[in-house]
Order: structure tokens, then sequence, then C-alpha cells
């Protein structure tokens, strides 16, 4: 791939110098600047530059929750959380190795980032205006949703025939004050079951206690992948929030690198990483990109 590009800008600029036009920086014999460089000339409070000079990117995640973040059989982190962070590194020295985790509560992840103890946290964080005044957030690297989950084994498999049901269709879900409010948007007359947990939601449908189970869309995506045989995504998704990574506020320098890192690897010429991690993960690939006006 490199060397396609490689050759194309070649031939663009033999086109321009055939066409009388000069090329600012080739005719003026430019010289590339190295990243170390050009990141001397960034703030001495610059993430990028400290980065940089510390060859290593320290990131707060979890370690719980698949398939954003968890540990595999080897004790391993993975999750579509980690590949985000090592496409990262890459950007940053070439190498998805170079990068340290800190393993994080949910709680932590704001304090952690204003003290500087992460320089980055990708822990599948909401992005809302109320945190938006804490920290910086990137581009989102994933637009969740709720979606149901439904059974290889029950009578009720797909959106339409939960709603054909009616009042005869049972839906589980995590217990809280919305809980009701978020199944009705999906299944206006079903019964709600509510449970303490999301995974007793889930095995409430395994047993046959329930037809559907409301769970997040990554959840859906994930559980399908490897139990096709025993969960089915009725087809149905809702409520989008979006997930972002977040950083320090007032570092627009690595605002910048990172929003720019990310839209390569989603939208660019480097989408390989994040394409395979969106498939092991979710079961699915991303929209295929088309050439032309940018949508990002």
């Amino acid at each position: 791939m490199t060397d396609r590009h490689d050759s194309d800008a070649a031939a663009r600029r033999d086109f321009l110098r055939l066409s009388g036009v000069v090329v600012a920086g080739v005719a003026a014999g430019a010289t590339m600047m190295s990243a170390e460089k050009a990141a001397a000339q960034a703030p001495a409070g610059s993430t990028l530059r400290t980065v940089l000079n510390r060859g290593k990117l320290i990131v707060g995640t979890g370690s719980t929750n698949a398939p954003w973040h968890f540990e595999d059989d080897k004790g391993q982190l993975t999750g579509m959380d980690i590949a985000i962070s090592r496409i990262l590194a890459r950007g940053l020295f070439d190498d998805v190795t170079k990068v340290e985790f800190v393993k994080q509560e949910p709680a932590a992840r704001i304090p952690n980032i204003t003290t500087g103890k992460v320089d980055i946290v990708v822990q599948f964080m909401t992005v809302s205006p109320a945190r938006a005044q804490l920290v910086n957030f990137s581009r989102p690297y994933y637009v969740e949703g709720v979606a149901l989950l439904t059974s290889s084994k029950g009578k009720l498999k797909t959106h339409k025939e939960l709603i054909d049901a009616g009042r005869n269709a049972r839906a589980s879900v995590l217990q809280n004050v919305d809980a009701d409010i978020l199944v009705k948007k999906a299944l206006p007359q079903a019964q709600v079951l509510q449970l303490d947990t999301q995974a007793n939601a889930i095995l409430a449908l395994e047993s046959g206690r329930a037809d559907a189970a409301v769970v997040d869309l990554s959840t859906v995506g994930w559980l399908v992948k490897r139990n096709s045989d025993k969960y089915l995504d009725s087809g149905f998704h809702y409520d989008t929030q979006l997930y972002s990574a977040a950083m320090r506020q007032g570092d627009l320098d690595w605002l910048r690198f990172v929003d720019t890192c990310l839209n390569v690897n989603m939208h660019g010429h480097q989408t390989d990483l994040y394409d395979k991690a969106f498939e092991e993960f979710f079961g699915t690939q991303p929209p295929r990109r088309v050439p032309g006006f940018p949508i990002i």
C-alpha cells in the first residue's frame, strides 16, 4: 500500500511539472522534518511532546467489560478499546506495542486524566456536554446503541415477531429508573422484567423467562459473533450514544493528533487495524469507504 501511494505521489509531481505547475517544497528542495523536531516546537506542557520523548503511550482503560476491554485466556488485555489504543501507538511510534495500560474503574477516568496519571482514557466513555466541561473528547470511534438480543431456540426471533406478539412478549433489561421507558421504545406492549445485572438479563433469555434481552448493540454483536447457534440479533437498534477517547483540556496539539490518527485509521488509508478489531469484537465490517466527498 505504501509503495502504491509513493508511486502515485511521484506520478502527480511529474504530471504537475509537465503542466508547468511548480510544486511548493519539491521545487525548492524542501526537506522533511522529523517527528522529534516537530514535537520540540510544541509548548512545554504538550502531551504529544511528552509522549514522544517518553517513547510510550500511557492509556487508562478497564479490564472487565467485553467486547471493549477484558483479559484473554493468557491474561492479556484485549477488546475494541485496546485496539484503539494500539492504533494510537502505531500513529505515534509505528509500533503497536509501545503502550502501557493503567487499569482503572470508570469513576477514575476523569480524575486520572486531570491529574496526569494517564495520557488518554480509552474506556468506552460516553460523550456528554457535562463531561466535555471537564475533558477534551476525541472524534467518536463508535456509536453505541440499544439492541434486542433474541434466542435461536425462542419462538420470537425478530423485532417484527416481538411486536406482533404484543403483551405476550417478555423483555429482560438491567434494572434502572428508565428501564421500562427504554424497553417500551422498542416493544410498546411487552412485559418488562427488570434484573440486577445485564448478565442476569441475558440468562433470563437463555432460560426462556424472556423472549428478548435489551442490551447494548456492541454486546449483541459480541455474543452473536461467538455463539451464532445460541443468540440472534433481532435487527432493531435505537438510542445512539457516542464513545470517544478523553484527554485533558487545554492541549490542542494532543487532541488534534488523536483526531487525525483516528480519522486516518477509520476513514483513510490505514484502516486495517480498525477493521480487523471491528469484525473481531462486533462481528461485522464497517461500512465501505467511498472516495470523494469526505464524510468523517
